[in-house]
């Protein structure tokens, strides 16, 4: 078939040419205009149900709430998995789908089943309510907004309400959370002596607060020929319509509400702040949606930014050079961009080193544009963006890309050279020069094509986010290479055609270049000496292939490299029940030490939860985003140095990442490290003296650093207990009882008051003082049925105890979560040993399990996978060769490229990294394919030449010389185009790539040289068994 497609491209070369030039025309528009991100979409499928609790404690949560979501959530379709955090007031239940659900029929499928749970929710309980759809990609930008002039009140306001409109007015915004600053309110702060002297309950406050606030439809009028609509405009737009406003009236006397109550604008109770650069500010995180292009947006954000700063208030000022996703995506990008270029410019020199011939390296370097952008139209239809694993397959690939293209071209002008010292009269045209010289080797690339295509197969396999990451690299690479063999077939030729029929140099160089001389005649020495002793050639490489085996298995293991960010995020814990302003001081103690880095410039701490996150954080809880850039040390040695700078700050637990692998290791395991142990049991004290025990087991283990245990501890409480009988005494209810103490101490919003397009929460509560203490809590008022009133104390019985400060669970279990991160060390040897000490170590009461989770979970199971699919591609690759040959010992004299391989990958993994992701398994398997391609090309140019009845050393040599220029050319292009990619592991964007870079270097290295000596002395003896 494709025979018959290279003779109908000879015959339309015109055509074929300008249909090469159309598509490249459309693959730059789709990369000018497709969506750049820095990773594909990493977000398992999640819906995540949030329920506010007012007032209720962290058991009451998990039982009346958090537990009764849980029941009806699990089971349903897809599900895998279900998070929970239940605290004071709030519960929050993650439930996570398979990959590949869709996002919306998840959140049909949850949405159908929160009706029957709302049913049996307690009264007074929120409305579960599903968050945004988010991304652990969305999180795009952080706005730090500061004022010398304005109050923290003022502040606030601006941005709820002047700032974060705006931004989320821009196309493609998702939300905007905001944090710090003062949260206004109108507060109605009642006096409960006054109230007992003019004789006013709680609930009557309430009541008329909320009748001071109304409007009131009155229908319409026509008179005149007009329509007039009545409206009863009773609202409150001031302090004084509150004041003024009648609660009763007592013998003649007016009592307001003043007369019971102060009512002014304040504060609401704060359950997190801001800070930047240790000074209070207002920080804004922003999302956007998903499949949104983050560079155009962050684009759009600037100019928004920048007109919103000309119209805000002298003082206010805007910074949004905190965190910017942008900013990694635009050093990935550009990183790979040179990496291509680099890697082409390389193909190039090496191409016009053993061709000695602008054309011929022009017809071979032409095969890369047209293939790459033909791979973005490819990306582009099945609804991938550009980024940089989708440009590191490319990257990868840029070598390979012109191999068919350099194997056509070569034996072509080799063909040529010959047909040029042919008398005139027996000299064919160039056309059917080209034709005959390409079918001669069309078999061999198109073999050799398809196993490395086969190769990659196992990557496909994978699946969850290891699947989501890799697999648009295996469809960049695929898709290249096999647009590459197309161009070999078509394109190739046609211009061979038009560009090698130049009789004057195809006369000067009849016979041969001077390297390709040169080689021929060094590499001829060699092969002579090494056929004559065949069994000692094999022996030797027999020998260092043990040798590789066993150095394999003192390799270590990890999930992922490292990804270099730029930016730091600082998770600080402290002793739950911390305040809030302790935290504060904490926090500021951690933001000077950072400041006095020299790498850092700018530190945002975000402390506690902002209104309307999704996270179930206490105040004593905070990050901090940390930009840096390198100056005199490498980011391990920056990390190591923060570490023991802020161990200095008090009773705080410490844990450093990055903005995108934290975010990572939190979807893989719910928690932000790289190792997650999960305890789970029932009851919660001895799930944290568990913990705690594991945690001081293993702190001290080398390589472990950030070690620490969940604070699900029990912190103080005040809990007021009914004395049923007395109240029953009264007349009075429990119900009625705790609504008053509710109101009382916690709050009622009776309504909002307008000032303008902005609104603000109208709250009845009583004032401090007396709600303050223990004292004055026993001593509140409490209005009776009978209109009396009495103190709290007489009703129920109050006391000081203690309550769990959050509870969390995975799967309908309590569980606990010691945390760690790994430095320095590989993944698997850190969590063996772990697992060896906790077994060692720690007794786990009856009914407790431990289990392990995080990167070290997904490495395992990804790594099974990619053995299990790398066996099945093995056997295919076998298959295809057999296809080939005919023949099972020559498809197994092929396959001997397989360990020859694995020698050189091995070795230079041992002396690079020493460790073994699985972004350098996915090298190794990809090297089965690059590898064995050098093997079809000398075996079967050896079969050609036995079929023409040479035989002995001179077919040994004559197929082994033939093929040496070929051999050489393509490893040389595949390996040095790779060698930008190897040294750039450190660098934005080639992290994943770089390992597997690594691997096919190193293995093409060892595959290539030992390719041109064994395969020779195994192909010898094989014959002579014939």
């Amino acid at each position: 078939m494709l025979n018959k497609i290279l003779s109908i491209s000879l015959q339309n070369r015109l055509l074929i040419l300008l249909g090469a030039v159309a598509l490249s025309v459309l693959g730059v528009y789709y990369a000018r205009t497709m969506n750049v991100d820095v990773f594909p979409d990493l977000t398992a499928p999640t819906v995540t149900i949030l329920t506010e609790a007012h007032g209720m404690e962290s058991e009451e949560v998990e039982k009346l709430v958090t537990y009764q979501l849980e029941t009806a959530l699990n089971g349903s379709p897809d599900v895998r998995r279900i998070r929970s955090s239940s605290a004071a007031g709030i519960s929050i239940v993650w439930i996570e789908f398979e990959w590949g659900t869709d996002i919306y029929r998840a959140r049909q499928i949850v949405s159908e089943r929160i009706p029957m749970v709302r049913e049996n929710l307690p009264e007074g309980i929120g409305a579960p309510t599903m968050a945004p759809i988010s991304s652990i990609m969305g999180e795009i930008m952080l706005l730090g907004v500061t004022s010398d002039s304005l109050s923290a009140m003022e502040l606030r306001t601006l941005s709820d309400w002047t700032i974060r409109p705006r931004i989320k007015a821009i196309g493609g915004i998702a939300n905007v959370v905001v944090i710090g600053g003062d949260y206004k309110q109108y507060q109605v702060f009642a006096n409960p002596e006054k109230m007992k002297h003019y004789n006013v309950s709680l609930s009557e406050l309430v009541e008329q607060v909320k009748e001071a606030n109304k409007n009131a439809p009155g229908g319409v009028i026509n008179q005149y020929g007009n329509q007039y609509i009545i409206k009863g405009s009773g609202r409150a737009y001031a302090l004084e319509d509150l004041q003024e406003a009648v609660l009763k009236q007592v013998n003649g006397q007016t009592i307001k509400i003043k007369d019971v109550a102060t009512v002014k604008i304040g504060a609401a109770d704060k359950i997190g702040d801001g800070s930047l650069n240790a000074n209070p500010a207002v920080i804004l995180t922003i999302s956007k949606q998903p499949d949104v292009n983050t560079l155009a947006l962050t684009d759009r954000l600037d100019e928004e930014i920048a007109d919103l700063q000309t119209t805000l208030p002298k003082g206010v000022n805007i910074k949004s050079q905190i965190f910017r996703q942008s900013d990694f995506i635009d050093a990935s990008i550009s990183n790979l961009n040179q990496t291509l270029l680099e890697g082409a410019f390389f193909v190039m020199i090496i191409l016009f080193i053993f061709l000695m011939n602008w054309r011929t390296t022009l017809i071979s370097l032409l095969a890369i544009p047209i293939s790459l952008l033909v791979s973005i139209i490819i990306l582009k239809w099945l609804g991938y963006t550009i980024n940089t694993m989708s440009l590191g397959g490319m990257a990868i690939a840029i070598g390979a890309l012109v191999d068919d293209a350099i194997i056509d071209v070569e034996n072509v002008y080799k063909r040529l050279r010959e047909n040029i010292k042919k008398p005139k009269a027996e000299r064919q045209s160039t056309i059917t020069v080209v034709r005959d010289a390409s079918v001669e080797i069309r078999s061999s690339i198109i073999i050799a094509t398809l196993i490395i295509i086969v190769s990659f197969i196992p990557l496909f396999f994978l699946s969850g986010m290891e699947g989501r990451l890799l697999q648009p690299l295996g469809i960049a690479f695929v898709t290249s290479v096999l647009t590459s063999l197309i161009v070999a077939v078509t394109v190739t030729p046609i211009l061979c055609s038009y560009l090698l029929n130049n009789e004057k140099l195809l006369n000067k160089q009849a016979e041969g270049t001077r390297v390709e001389r040169w080689l021929q005649k060094h590499y001829g020495n060699l092969l002579e000496r090494a056929t004559k002793i065949p069994k000692t050639i094999i022996g030797t490489t027999v020998i260092a292939f043990i040798i590789s085996l066993l150095v394999l298995t003192q390799l270590g293991r990890s999930f992922l490299p490292e990804f270099n960010e730029g930016s730091l995020v600082i998770s600080v814990v402290g002793p739950p029940g911390m305040s809030l302003e302790e935290s504060n001081k904490t926090g500021k103690l951690i933001e000077t030490i950072l400041l006095n880095l020299p790498e850092v410039e700018v530190v945002t701490r975000r402390q506690g939860r902002a209104e309307l996150d999704e996270h179930a954080q206490g105040v004593n809880a905070s990050e901090i985003d940390v930009p840096f850039i390198l100056k005199d040390k490498t980011k391990e040695e920056f990390f190591e140095e923060v570490r023991n700078k802020l161990s200095i700050a008090p009773g705080v637990n410490i844990t450093l990442g990055q903005p995108i692998a934290h975010r990572i290791d939190h979807m893989l395991s719910g928690t932000r490290a790289n190792i997650a142990i999960k305890i789970f049991g029932s009851d919660l004290q001895r799930l944290f003296e568990v913990g705690k025990r594991v945690e001081q087991n293993i702190k001290d283990i080398d390589g472990l650093a950030d070690v620490a245990v969940d604070q699900q501890i029990e912190v103080p409480q005040i809990r007021i207990k009914p004395k049923r009988q007395i109240l029953s005494a009264y007349g009075m209810t429990v119900g009625n009882l705790m609504e008053q103490v509710d109101i009382a101490f916690a709050g009622e919003e009776a309504g909002e008051i307008y000032e303008g397009q902005q609104y603000f929460d109208l709250i009845v509560r009583y004032e401090k003082p007396f709600r303050d203490d223990i004292e004055n809590i026993n001593n509140t008022l409490i209005s009776l049925p009978n209109g009396g009133q009495t103190i709290l104390g007489e009703l129920a019985t109050i006391q000081s105890v203690s309550s769990p400060n959050t509870i969390n669970r995975e799967d309908v279990q309590r569980k606990i979560v010691v945390a760690a991160n790994v430095q320095g060390r590989d993944l698997r040897g850190a969590v063996n040993e772990i697992k060896e000490v906790v077994a060692n170590n720690v007794n786990m009461p009856e009914g407790y399990r431990v289990q392990y989770g995080g990167q070290f979970e997904s490495e395992s199971k990804a790594s099974q996978l990619l053995l299990v699919t790398a066996i099945i591609a093995i056997a295919i690759i076998f298959l295809l060769l057999y296809y080939e040959f005919k023949d099972v010992k020559l498809a197994f004299v092929v396959l001997i490229n397989l360990p020859l391989a694995l020698i050189g990958g091995i070795l230079i993994v041992y002396f690079t990294s020493g460790i073994i992701s699985i972004a350098a398994t996915i090298g190794f398997i990809s090297l089965f394919g690059i590898a064995t391609r050098n093997g079809i090309l000398l075996v079967s140019r050896y079969e050609d030449l036995r079929k023409e009845g040479m035989q002995g050393f001179q077919l040994i040599k004559t197929g082994a010389l033939d093929r040496l220029n070929p051999i050489l050319m393509t490893a040389f292009t595949t390996g040095l185009a790779l060698i930008p990619l190897a040294l750039k592991g450190g660098e934005p964007g080639s992290e994943i790539q770089s390992p597997m870079a690594v691997v096919i270097l190193g293995g093409l290295l060892s595959a290539t040289i030992l390719n041109l000596v064994v395969i020779p002395c195994v192909y010898q003896l094989v014959i002579k068994k014939k």
